[in-house]
């Protein structure tokens, strides 16, 4: 059982209103782009909705709308945007994604089916938790509730945080893959930190990056990730949000 205070949640609450707010104005955005047509449909590059997207053969981009993210592969030429009837569930996958929820407790843990078997294990149910096992830069919008989380809670674990002030540690017991950030080193914009525990082939290093969005929409969002580099928590939202890979027209 891992307690949230008030404060985080409805901070990842607020962002999570501002990412879900007016998606469906924004254009099209590639989110990812390999192949010969990569330099043409670079990651971060807008589309307009009436677009004619045209790729060779080896192209693949992923794009991200206001109904999720889709996968084009050449070759082929693709409508920029998705299917309406697409967008059904988007909103409400996205929100569970980047929102901790309004209560003061909140239990983070396996989801289990029917048959006893955890559905999401081994991934990361938030978008703004740190994945300890994952280098990489971190977007976060308030430095004071940054949460760690870990795939595996078969055992103990106490984790090392080594930052710019010094020292601290985490410790999830068995069971519990989530916890705070500890206080006693502040995470600050642009700071380099490493994660280590026992077991690990090597530490982790992250840089913190604050977001700060100032407009609505998940586009919006996504533009800030890639631009930062924040490339777990980019590749979480790609995931989550998937649609139906394109097909070509005409």
């Amino acid at each position: 059982m891992l307690w949230i205070n008030k404060r985080s949640s409805q901070a990842v609450a607020t962002l999570a209103g501002l990412m879900l707010a007016g998606t469906a104005m924004a254009a099209p955005l590639v989110v990812r782009s390999a192949g010969p047509s990569a330099k043409t449909y670079p990651a971060g590059k807008a589309i307009p909705d009436t677009a004619k997207i045209v790729l060779k053969a080896g192209d693949t981009i992923v794009l991200l709308d206001g109904k999720g993210t889709r996968t084009l592969s050449g070759p082929g030429t693709f409508s920029a945007t998705a299917t309406a009837t697409a967008a059904a569930s988007t909103g409400s996958t996205l929100n569970a994604l980047v929102s901790g929820g309004g209560e003061r407790r909140a239990r983070i843990g396996a989801v289990r089916s029917a048959s006893g078997i955890d559905k999401n294990a081994g991934k990361n149910p938030n978008v703004w938790y740190v994945d300890i096992g994952r280098s990489s830069n971190m977007c976060i919008a308030d430095t004071s509730t940054v949460t760690v989380w870990r795939p595996s809670a078969d055992k103990a674990a106490t984790v090392t945080v080594t930052g710019p002030s010094g020292q601290g540690t985490i410790d999830l017991p068995a069971g519990q893959s989530a916890a705070l950030w500890p206080s006693s080193v502040p995470v600050v914009d642009g700071g380099a930190y490493k994660l280590s525990w026992e077991g690990a082939k090597a530490p982790t290093s992250l840089k913190f990056i604050v977001v700060k969005p100032t407009t609505a929409g998940l586009e919006d969002m996504a533009q800030s990730l890639i631009k930062a580099g924040c490339n777990a928590q980019l590749d979480l939202l790609i995931q989550t949000v998937a649609l139906p890979d394109g097909s070509p027209k005409g």
